[in-house]
């Protein structure tokens, strides 16, 4: 098995990049979901309330962001060292970020149509791991991501699905973190440990899937009832509605690659 893909989404629920290496931290991949926008009660925002954030793409360089919405630009320093600080809330996660300024939000807000702020973690910020399924309780940190610092499937997960559906979609409606070639259908499932390259990782939970795996990636709309509609009569578990494996790094640091061999470490 082989590593054929590696996407980070710098601002959480914007465009993702893909890449042909990255380097692996504790949080998550470098750059990924550092960043996040939020409303006026300093609650997240995603494509589940706004499917055009998905249209909005970002590049990075440096130490710089580039945020485009059609043939709109802003550039985005990592950090505006303002001095603006907030509490924001992701589910059930509250954790310190610094605000960006008023010319950015306006950009966004403009953007999105509707109010809202930019915010960066900082390296001081600390959103923890749900302590049910860290492998370091308390200690396990994780981005602006939803619940876990990686997320992976296998190519032949998505191609079992496509056969099922009536029309294919592309990988990027699921938005992992890392995917594999040359497995089986929902192998992943069974995977308790697995090594990419060097680094070492747990494979803690199943990701439930929402409504954002309904929206086109490309034209931020979206699409009807599907891959849910189908997922949920064959990937349903008490309710929830499984696809891809939630992942944590055993001592995250150095760089992953595409191409890197995939090995089983230790199965459920």
């Amino acid at each position: 098995m082989k590593l054929s893909e590696i996407n980070i989404y710098p601002i959480k629920s914007l465009a993702g990049i893909r890449l042909e290496s990255a380097r692996v931290e504790a949080r998550g991949l470098e750059f990924d979901r550092r960043w996040m926008l939020v409303d006026d009660s300093r609650t997240f925002l995603t494509q589940r309330e706004f499917p055009v954030m998905a249209t909005i793409k970002v590049t990075v360089d440096g130490r710089m962001l580039t945020a485009s919405a059609g043939w709109k630009q802003i550039e985005i320093p990592f950090s505006e060292d303002n001095g603006k600080k907030t509490t924001v809330k992701i589910w059930n996660s509250s954790v310190k970020a610094e605000v960006y300024d008023d010319a950015i939000n306006e950009w966004f807000s403009e953007a999105l149509g509707t109010k809202c702020s930019l915010v960066a973690m900082t390296p001081s910020s600390k959103r923890i791991v749900s302590p049910f399924y860290a492998v370091r309780r308390f200690r396990d940190q994780v981005s602006f991501a939803d619940g876990y610092p990686f997320l992976l499937i296998g190519e032949a997960s998505l191609a079992d699905l496509n056969s099922r559906l009536p029309e294919p979609l592309p990988m990027n409606r699921f938005r992992p973190s890392f995917v594999v070639k040359g497995s089986e259908p929902f192998a992943e499932d069974k995977w308790k440990k697995i090594r990419i390259g060097k680094t070492l990782y747990h494979v803690v939970k199943p990701c439930e899937r929402c409504v954002i795996t309904t929206i086109d990636q490309t034209e931020g709309e979206k699409t009807g009832k599907e891959p849910l509609a189908t997922l949920s009569g064959f990937r349903n578990q008490k309710g929830k509605i499984l696809f891809g494996q939630n992942l944590i790094a055993d001592e995250p640091e150095g760089t992953i690659s595409i191409g890197e061999a995939v090995e089983i470490v230790e199965s459920r």
